[in-house]
C-alpha cells in the first residue's frame, strides 16, 4: 500500500513533492506558548525585507543529540530534525555559504547562510540558517551575504544571555 501511495503521489503531486505521509517525522514538539527565539525571529523577519527565511536550530534543553529546528519562520517545520550539514555546523562551529547554484526547485533565487547560533558571551550555542532573497541582477557577492549574516547573527548574540533563554516563555 505504501509503494502505491508513493506513485500515486509522484503522478499527482509531481516528483518533487512531498506527500503528507512522506513528511518528515517530527522528533520535538515546541511548547503551546510562544518561546522567545520565536519572537526573536518573527522580529527578524519583521525588520529584514532582504529576507526569505530565518531559522533557529539545536538540541532543546533536557534532551540529548536531538537536532531539531526549534523556531523560525516556518512554523510547520518546527520539531523536523536537522540534516547532516546542520548538526555539523552545531557540533563543531563551521559556517556554510549556499549560493543554491543548479537548484531548479527552488521557486525564489536564494543564498543561505548556516552559521553557529552564538549567546551573548560568544559561545557557539546552536545553528541560525538565513535565507537570502537573491535576484540575478542583484549583484551580490558572497562575500556581501556572508558579512550582512555574520552582522546580523553577531547583533542577535546581544539579545540571548543564554541558550537555555531561548526556550523561555514569550515576554
Amino acid at each position: 500500500m505504501k509503494t502505491a501511495l508513493k506513485l500515486l503521489c509522484a503522478f499527482v503531486l509531481g516528483a518533487t513533492a512531498l506527500c503528507a505521509a512522506e513528511a518528515p517525522k517530527k522528533n520535538w514538539t515546541a511548547p503551546t506558548q510562544k518561546i522567545q527565539a520565536q519572537v526573536l525571529s518573527d522580529e527578524i523577519m519583521a525588520a529584514h525585507p532582504e529576507l526569505i527565511s530565518i531559522t533557529f536550530h539545536g538540541v532543546p534543553p533536557g534532551l540529548s543529540k536531538v537536532y531539531t529546528m526549534f523556531a523560525g519562520s516556518y512554523p510547520e517545520r518546527i520539531g523536523n530534525p536537522d540534516d547532516p550539514d546542520d548538526v555539523m555546523i552545531i557540533e563543531i562551529g563551521i559556517t556554510i555559504l549556499d549560493p543554491r547554484w543548479h537548484r531548479t526547485n527552488d521557486t525564489v533565487k536564494k543564498f543561505v547562510m548556516m552559521l553557529p547560533l552564538r549567546d551573548a558571551s560568544g559561545e557557539n550555542v546552536g545553528e541560525i540558517v538565513i535565507a537570502y532573497k537573491n535576484p540575478a541582477d542583484s549583484g551580490k557577492t558572497e562575500k556581501d551575504f556572508f558579512l550582512a549574516a555574520t552582522h546580523l547573527r553577531d547583533r542577535l548574540m546581544k539579545k540571548i544571555p543564554t541558550y537555555a533563554a531561548l526556550f523561555e516563555p514569550a515576554r
